[in-house]
């Protein structure tokens, strides 16, 4: 079963032009334990295609049609699909962004900031999207960091 099945994903923009249809039937499956590559030109719709499967799309975007399952662990251990799409943002906010899902922007602009490390960066979302309390995030940012082999984290 894939971690991530987007089915038929269609997503459109509403501006002072018109509709603009920017993901028109996109359908890829993330198994877990694997990577997978989004590649196409600049303009084709890549990232608005994964900011539509987690969420997070602009205010004057819409999904008008297809299914994004996600297949994870809840908190009781036992493992749930569900529908991102069909999830408000408070939802979304408090059970998936950032919890499980997480996104680095491909723009520097937007994605991790120079000016603090990474550790920091790491324990800011850890404190906003979990429970923990900053020895316990910082903690976990040091573990997070040593799973992806950096050095003297």
């Amino acid at each position: 079963m894939a971690l991530l099945e987007v089915k038929d994903l269609h997503t459109s923009f509403f501006t002072d032009a018109g509709e603009v249809r920017a993901v028109n039937g996109v359908s890829f499956n993330l198994e877990r334990g694997k990577v997978l590559g989004i590649v196409g030109e600049s303009g084709s719709g890549k990232s608005v295609t994964v900011k539509t499967a987690i969420g997070i799309l602009d205010t004057n975007g819409k999904v008008e049609a297809g299914k994004a399952l996600f297949t994870f662990k809840n908190d009781k251990g036992e493992e749930e699909t569900i529908d991102l799409l069909t999830l408000s943002k408070k939802q979304m906010r408090h059970t998936i962004n950032g919890k499980r899902i997480a996104m680095v922007f491909q723009d520097p602009m937007t994605s991790l900031n120079p000016t603090y490390t990474i550790g920091k960066q790491l324990m800011e979302a850890i404190l906003l999207h979990t429970n923990r309390n900053k020895k316990e995030a910082y903690e976990r940012a040091v573990e997070m960091l040593r799973l992806v082999n950096v050095n003297e984290p």
